[in-house]
């Protein structure tokens, strides 16, 4: 299977009810459409509208009109249909023009014939797509196909996670949720002891990432005044300030959490003095 055939799969498995006209804007993207359908369908993937473009007899059917009028277990009609084709090999349906009672038969109603003496073996016919208004979809063993693809893929994805996850030389803990008896007026000293603790408590060796007095003091403090406190325990030198230079180890909320300064990397580890 190519690519564009895989395309072609995935795209029917998103439609409704996984079938969908040819014609229709989903398959805009692929100038081959019917050849793929053809190739795809020979693979049993999905299936699609057919019409018959030419029909032969088969030896029962052959058999079945030297039976003596009597025995014949067809109508009238179909008898004469079948000995149209017993006389012209290959031929088409629409060149098949039966009467009956100065009638025209219906086109439906000749198909219906068609299919009937197939399916008992009478006759072989040819199929090609429908000219007009071509559905098609996919069959079960299609529909196990993708999902089959489906489940690879996610397990790609998880290994990859599993992977990262490995490689880890540092798993942040969680930290206790803030108090709600911290008062949303602490110091600059009493910030300062609160970075003192938790580094102590999480075992970050003077270099504990922001995140964590976020989680601590956000609330009572908003983001922008534990910013300014920060800078302010920064040019009083009680602290310094040191950028992140790999961020596997971490998540994007817990990056988002650095100080981003516009240029540069962002300020995401406090180093106490």
């Amino acid at each position: 299977m190519n690519t564009n055939e895989l395309k072609f799969l995935l795209k029917l498995f998103d439609c409704s009810d996984r079938r969908a006209y040819l014609a229709s804007p989903i398959f805009r993207n692929f100038p081959d459409k019917e050849i793929i359908s053809q190739k795809l369908a020979a693979d049993g993937l999905i299936d699609f509208s057919q019409e018959i473009s030419a029909v032969f007899i088969a030896p029962p059917g052959s058999a079945l009109l030297n039976l003596p009028i009597e025995e014949l277990p067809i109508s009238d009609i179909e008898f004469r249909i079948l000995d149209r084709i017993n006389r012209y090999p290959g031929i088409q349906p629409k060149q098949i023009h039966i009467k009956t009672k100065e009638k025209l038969l219906k086109t439906a109603e000749l198909h219906d014939i068609l299919h009937s003496f197939h399916s008992r073996g009478l006759i072989f016919i040819e199929t090609e797509l429908k000219n007009q208004k071509v559905l098609v979809w996919l069959t079960e063993r299609g529909l196990q196909c993708v999902k089959k693809l489906q489940n690879y893929f996610e397990s790609l994805r998880k290994e990859s996670v599993e992977e990262v996850d490995e490689t880890s030389t540092f798993v942040p803990s969680q930290v206790d949720p803030p108090s709600t008896e911290t008062s949303s007026k602490l110091t600059d000293e009493e910030i300062l002891q609160v970075i003192r603790d938790l580094d102590k408590e999480l075992g970050t060796d003077n270099y504990l990432p922001i995140f964590y007095l976020r989680q601590k003091l956000q609330p009572p403090l908003s983001r922008e005044e534990l910013d300014t406190v920060i800078y302010r325990l920064q040019r009083s030198d009680k602290i310094e300030l040191s950028s992140l230079q790999e961020g596997m180890n971490y998540t994007k909320e817990q990056i988002d959490a650095a100080i981003n300064q516009g240029i540069g990397r962002r300020l995401f580890f406090i180093i106490l003095n």
